[in-house]
């Protein structure tokens, strides 16, 4: 009978040295895709970024930076990779981890009706993927202009609000879009999202343009959130107001 060989223990990075992870979530239309294309566009960062696309997504990047399209990976004028997700995120972390020397950074972008923790539960739970990354933070984008209505719709009992999901779950928040809205619907839409969560940072945009300092390398994740998101029941984050359901969601 053939002895099954141990698996050999992974070896743990340092943390200085793992790759760091953002990931951008929102609803379709916030302004996700034209903050990953600000970032990929912008030289300053230095950074060789990874991007992981959600299949669901129909995520365009700018043309005019594409040097590159290999089957699911598109290499970029800046030395930085996009590829599409196709079904397992562990499996695609896999797999741009065998080409870790090629980049320093991982951007993963989810969907627009995604829920960002079990994405980020998956950086802490899969041996080799915990060993070589750290959750960096979880950037969520807000449209100021549809953000009330998402927020307070009311959905049947045991089905998750994802945007409010999201905002509870961010560690930095863009409202984007503040040119479209007056100042006392950008007031509401603050006040709604400090309710909601009131430790993330929140950083006013249009077109998405932020300073990449505020959103890369910046250390705002704590893996203690995981175990209180867990734990604690936003669930019930409920409002008597009425509202239309009309969704105009738009991708960008």
């Amino acid at each position: 009978m053939a002895h099954q060989r141990p698996m050999m223990p992974v070896q743990e990075l340092p943390t200085d040295q793992k790759l760091p992870v953002t990931i951008i979530t929102g609803f379709l239309g916030s302004g996700k895709t034209t903050l990953l294309n600000w970032i990929l566009t912008n030289k300053d960062h230095k950074k060789r970024i990874a991007v992981i696309e959600n299949e669901f997504g129909e995520v365009a990047i700018d043309d005019g930076i594409v040097i590159q399209a290999q089957e699911e990976i598109v290499t970029l004028d800046n030395g930085c990779l996009c590829c599409t997700m196709r079904g397992d995120l562990v499996k695609t972390l896999h797999d741009l981890l065998e080409r870790r020397d090629n980049f320093d950074y991982i951007i993963v972008e989810t969907t627009g009706l995604a829920d960002p923790s079990p994405v980020a539960v998956t950086f802490n739970l899969d041996p080799k993927i915990k060993a070589n990354t750290r959750l960096d933070a979880v950037v969520t984008v807000v449209d100021a202009k549809h953000a009330l209505r998402h927020m307070r719709e009311k959905k049947e009992d045991g089905v998750v609000n994802e945007s409010v999901q999201q905002v509870a779950f961010a560690d930095k928040i863009l409202l984007n879009k503040t040119d479209l809205v007056d100042e006392a619907t950008l007031k509401e839409v603050r006040e709604e999202v400090k309710l909601i969560n009131k430790f993330a940072r929140l950083i006013e945009t249009n077109h998405s343009k932020v300073d990449l300092k505020e959103v890369l390398d910046v250390k705002a994740f704590s893996i203690e959130k995981l175990n209180e998101f867990e734990n604690e029941d936003i669930h019930d984050h409920d409002h008597d107001h009425k509202h239309d359901h009309d969704h105009d969601h738009k991708h960008d």
